[in-house]
């Protein structure tokens, strides 16, 4: 759902895939190979959200902020489900961890990776490639080259997902018995711990 506001339409690069089930509000401007899961909300009601080429907002995540503010999630930021993102920027590649919530005015470095369910308070600067958890939310460490590649190959699945859901999403009456021939998908990503298993 795509919706005006006091003059503001919002403005979705063709390559990228807003979910019917996603509600973009008024002064937005999403970039190229980016995707809206279904649920997340992108209200830019009360200021302007910018998501650069990309940026993936996952499913029933907000971002939002305050009046007369306006925020940037920069080129392939990458949103975990159920996230709140009010009235900060993120950096280049960076990594928000599942219902984790990041408040206003902060500012999370590129190639960040915040941990789920960490809360950010507002105001608080991360700097370049630092990783963080916890509530309040607390730099624990560096990001390492194997760590930010792993995080850029699982953006980079987000980022053919728009095109995926152009060609082959399509509401559907369900089937009322598993075909015989049905099989599992490809295992194309492992998790972080399973990636660098010894």
């Amino acid at each position: 759902m795509i919706y005006k506001f006091k003059n503001y339409t919002p403005v979705v690069h063709e390559s990228s895939f807003v979910h019917p089930l996603a509600a973009v509000t008024g002064n937005v401007i999403i970039g190229k190979n980016c995707y809206v899961g279904p649920g997340a909300a992108v209200r830019g009601d009360w200021g302007q959200i910018i998501l650069e080429d990309g940026v993936n907002v996952q499913e029933n995540c907000t971002v939002h902020m305050f009046p007369g503010k306006s925020i940037t999630l920069k080129e392939s930021a990458h949103v975990g489900h159920g996230a709140i993102i009010h009235g900060a920027n993120l950096g280049k590649n960076c990594l928000i961890g599942m219902n984790t919530v990041i408040m206003d005015d902060a500012e999370i470095g590129d190639e960040c990776i915040i941990g789920a369910m960490s809360f950010v308070k507002a105001e608080t600067k991360i700097p370049y490639r630092s990783l963080v958890v916890g509530n309040p939310a607390k730099v624990i460490r560096g990001i390492t080259d194997e760590m930010i590649a792993w995080k850029t190959k699982g953006t980079q699945l987000y980022q053919k997902l728009p095109a995926d859901c152009h060609e082959s999403l399509r509401e559907v009456e369900p089937l009322r018995e598993v075909p015989e021939n049905m099989k599992m998908q490809d295992d194309v990503y492992k998790t972080l711990r399973e990636t660098f298993k010894k």
